[in-house]
């Protein structure tokens, strides 16, 4: 009975710990996404050809692709 508990413990420890990597490398995978100049205005923010990202708006820190 004690050996159950424990790898029921165990399990749940790696499910959970799976999720935790899964939802960090999803959230990675959506914030560097470019978009285009016109992307950018139409979220309320401004291109900035000096560093090529967009400022303000939705889409604030992103890249900026031809």
């Amino acid at each position: 009975m004690r050996i159950r508990r424990i790898l029921a413990a165990g399990i749940a420890t790696a499910a959970l710990a799976g999720l935790g990597l899964t939802g960090a490398a999803t959230a990675t995978a959506q914030g560097p996404n470019p978009v285009s100049p016109s992307q950018c205005e139409q979220g309320g923010g401004t291109p900035d050809f000096k560093d090529f990202t967009c400022k303000g708006g939705t889409h604030d820190g992103r890249f900026l692709i031809d």
